[in-house]
């Protein structure tokens, strides 16, 4: 068994004094010598972090000790080695950066959709769309069957893209990401602009890997991290990515005499010539 943990875990919550919180943070990852990143809003918290099994645990048990954080939802992954550099807390404006100063979250709530009851609509055949809130790079890894693409360059331009759905305003609508965070505020959006019947699914793509595999789900996931991307089993693939371009490379993209490992890749290797 892999014996690095893997979290991912968000909570929105009031939060003050940030940069004493975050001070807090640092000393007590580094204590656990954890990597990864926290980010620390007036919004919320958002973190995706590694380290040794019981390092980790120790500081969640740390970390849900606070009442703001107790019962935070922890997506749980493996993997042989720490996929993060170092250990970064930052503080930040918003937990998600949706560009829509006027939004308010709670004022329109989605409902949540569990992981299995999401493969129970598949299974079924349920008339819904399913509309994916990531970046366009991130669907053409992996998405789940008959998905929308908005074909978003950041989070950021999903308001405006939401007039390509006018036409399914009373059809049931299932938002889904990465963990779960981006349809904390894309659903509540589009449930204010009028879309009568709107859904995000709980937990995100990784809770439905954990709960329900790859079933109705093409590709893989792509995670923000060494991994790049993760099959249904929530195990690291060989998908892998190009760090001159950021282009995701398949593995036979990878055998291309194009692909210098830190330096060009078959998607941008003319370019830079070129250029």
């Amino acid at each position: 068994m892999s014996s690095i943990l893997n979290i991912a875990a968000y909570r929105f919550v009031e939060l003050e004094q940030l940069p004493e919180l975050r001070e807090q943070f640092r000393q007590r990852s580094a204590a656990h010598k954890l990597k990864g990143t926290i980010l620390l809003t007036p919004e919320g918290i958002n973190m995706f972090l590694a380290g040794e099994a019981t390092e980790l645990e120790a500081f969640i048990d740390w970390l849900t000790a606070d009442a703001r954080f107790a019962g935070i939802e922890i997506k749980r992954s493996w993997s042989d080695e720490i996929p993060f550099n170092r250990m970064l807390v930052k503080l930040k404006k918003e937990i998600i950066t949706f560009h829509q100063p006027d939004f308010q979250r709670t004022a329109h709530p989605a409902p949540q959709l569990p992981a299995a009851e999401l493969k129970k609509w598949y299974d079924e055949g349920r008339e819904f769309i399913i509309v994916d809130t990531r970046n366009d790079f991130e669907y053409q890894v992996g998405t789940f069957k008959n998905a929308v693409n908005l074909q978003l360059n950041t989070f950021g331009d999903f308001a405006a893209a939401t007039e390509q759905l006018k036409d399914y305003r009373d059809i049931p609508i299932v938002t889904f990401c990465t963990g779960g965070i981006r349809c904390e505020k894309a659903a509540p959006f589009m449930a204010g602009e009028g879309f009568n019947q709107v859904y995000q699914l709980q937990g995100g793509i990784l809770k439905y890997f954990e709960e329900c595999g790859a079933s109705h789900y093409d590709g893989e996931c792509f995670v923000f991290d060494k991994r790049v991307a993760l099959d249904g089993d929530l195990k690291p693939t060989e998908t892998n990515i190009c760090f001159a371009c950021r282009t995701v490379l398949t593995p036979a993209e990878q055998t291309s005499p194009d692909y210098v490992v830190g330096i060009s890749c078959p998607h941008c290797a003319g370019k830079q010539a070129a250029a």
